[in-house]
């Protein structure tokens, strides 16, 4: 593999670790906060690509947009996604989590609900939607922005990793610098504590959902983009981004971001290497080898315990 070769390489694995740590942000928030590994989390990314493909199908994008009106289709298949993922993640908590919570159910219950709701959703989309991939309608031409080290940056990759840094930043913000994110944090250290100072731990864990639901639906059309949408989508970037939650060290922002892009790049680089039926393999390995050497992952520090 020549060294422009490894530029191009680079520049995939970063867009896709891009998405990754989206979606891994996602998985960390609430094991940040109730220790529960929502393993429905798949399924909102999913339903954000579909989201996207409701919107702009409703409105219908020109052949060809350009300038302007292509921000604003990209802008309204953002936020279509994020809305649709912010609404079944508030009614994942609100209907299946927080009866368990309120009656202090064991961890394993939250856990086989948690992949009863991934399946039940799973089969819901593939039954409202149909089987079949459904193309992401066309919003803009994706032509070469510019070139880095002489590879090629599109439009869809500029889209994705740009959206994605944005996301990160404000949900680095948030969780450490605002009142919702001192609620986040004083919950994940310590709940009891926490309810006797006041914080309302219901309003705190749903909007942790809601916050994790619109990053995995932005995620799921960002995605969408790039390929076609269906009800089958979620599974595997949702089993690699848990992954790289664990990875960076489960319930760390940070180190969910870390995880994302460190196997975005692995994974790009495998593919290039060997072949696509070795996609997962090296990912996963890199998991391994660095859960050998440090079982709390690469930073390994909760979310209550951020500054």
């Amino acid at each position: 593999m020549s060294l422009s070769d490894s530029w191009d390489v680079l520049v995939l694995g970063l867009v896709l670790g891009s998405l990754y740590a989206v979606i891994a942000i996602g998985y960390t928030l609430v094991y940040g906060v109730l220790q529960l590994l929502n393993f429905a989390h798949s399924e909102v990314f999913m339903a954000g690509g579909f989201g996207g493909v409701i919107a702009l199908t409703i409105f219908e994008p020109a052949v060809d947009p350009s300038g302007m009106q292509s921000v604003v289709y990209v802008l309204l298949g953002i936020a279509a996604g994020a809305v649709l993922g912010g609404v079944i993640a508030f009614g994942l908590e609100k209907a299946a989590y927080r009866p368990l919570r309120r009656r202090n159910a064991p961890r394993l219950v939250f856990l086989i609900t948690a992949i009863g709701a991934s399946f039940f959703l799973y089969n819901l989309a593939g039954k409202l939607f149909g089987r079949y991939p459904i193309a992401m309608p066309s919003m803009y031409e994706n032509k070469t922005v510019f070139t880095l080290f002489g590879t090629s940056v599109s439009v869809t990759q500029l889209l994705i990793v740009g959206a994605a840094l944005v996301m990160l930043v404000a949900v680095d913000v948030i969780v450490n610098r605002t009142k919702l994110g001192s609620g986040i944090r004083a919950v994940a250290q310590d709940p009891e504590v926490a309810a006797l100072m006041g914080v309302d731990i219901d309003k705190v864990v749903s909007r942790t959902f809601v916050l994790g639901g619109l990053l995995g639906g932005v995620a799921g059309f960002l995605f969408g983009t790039n390929l076609q949408v269906e009800y089958t989508m979620g599974f595997l970037p949702g089993i690699t981004a848990f992954a790289a939650a664990v990875l960076g060290g489960i319930g760390n922002v940070r180190g969910a971001v870390l995880g994302g892009l460190l196997l975005g790049v692995v994974e790009a680089f495998t593919v290039e290497i060997w072949s696509d039926a070795w996609r997962y393999v090296g990912a996963f390995a890199v998991l391994v080898l660095v859960l050998m050497f440090r079982p709390t992952g690469l930073l390994g520090e909760r979310v209550g315990r951020t500054a």
